[in-house]
């Protein structure tokens, strides 16, 4: 595969392309560890969901970008390890160059490669799947389908988790769901839709996830302090969503 790298700049931000007008990723130049997309932001929801500093140890990302996740989550959970599965070498030059994607392989490991081969393979055990890989016409192809979702659930720990950013031009993810849904013998929950058209599906394995709202809101205002990422918004739209019965998200 081979794509067509794009840069462009308006209005202090900096914006990857693959040879359309798709964003395949952003930077505020001033910022270059923040968050700058709204999906990227809800994908960082996973932290309020398994809470505390020591987790996430090891995490897998499948599909670099601009690597703004993976550069947040570098900066503010240093004792983690990331591995980063990228299928285009130029995705990844371009990452270094234009987006400040650290050089530290002890801490983030760049393998170019297929996210879906790689998850066949056994290794190590993982506490964080992170999927957002598209092609240049924002389409994901054997990364979602349910071969993959049962490869990635068979990857994760008693703490696992996995987020993927789903995108549809006509807003419908209804067969992506119901794939992880099976895969995951139900336990999934999906954030309603950005207004990108990204929505993001959490899926979980082992200990199960139950927490009030009201202690996921504590844990987005302390997570603010420490890193500047607000997911109040986010917890707002997914309680007007009638997704947590009763105030209490449970995956």
């Amino acid at each position: 595969m081979s794509f067509d790298i794009d840069i462009s700049e308006e209005a202090g931000v900096r914006y990857l392309h693959f040879g359309s007008d798709w964003i395949q990723g952003a930077m505020r130049i001033a910022r270059p560890w923040a968050l700058e997309l709204e999906y990227t932001r809800e994908m960082m929801a996973a932290l309020l969901l398994r809470p505390g500093a020591a987790w996430p140890r090891r995490a897998l990302v499948i599909g670099l970008g601009a690597g703004s996740v993976s550069k947040f989550l570098y900066r503010h959970r240093p004792e983690m390890c990331q591995t980063v599965v990228e299928i285009e070498p130029a995705v990844v030059a371009a990452a270094h160059h234009h987006f400040r994607l650290p050089d530290d392989p002890h801490r983030l490991a760049i393998k170019i490669g297929d996210g879906a081969q790689y998850v066949m393979k056994p290794r190590q055990m993982l506490d964080l799947i992170l999927v957002d890989g598209f092609d240049p016409d924002a389409r994901s192809g054997d990364l979602d389908t349910l071969p993959f979702y049962l490869n990635c659930r068979a990857r994760l720990g008693r703490q696992g988790l996995m987020v993927c950013n789903l995108l549809s031009r006509r807003k419908d993810f209804r067969a992506s769901i119901d794939r992880i849904r099976e895969a995951f013998e139900g336990r999934i929950l999906a954030f309603p839709s950005c207004d990108s058209g990204n929505a993001i599906a959490f899926a979980a394995v082992g200990d199960p996830v139950e927490l009030a709202l009201n202690e996921l809101k504590a844990s987005a205002r302390e997570l603010k302090k420490e890193t500047g990422l607000n997911l109040l918004p986010t917890l707002s739209r997914l309680e007007q969503s009638s997704r947590c019965p009763g105030g209490i998200l449970r995956l």
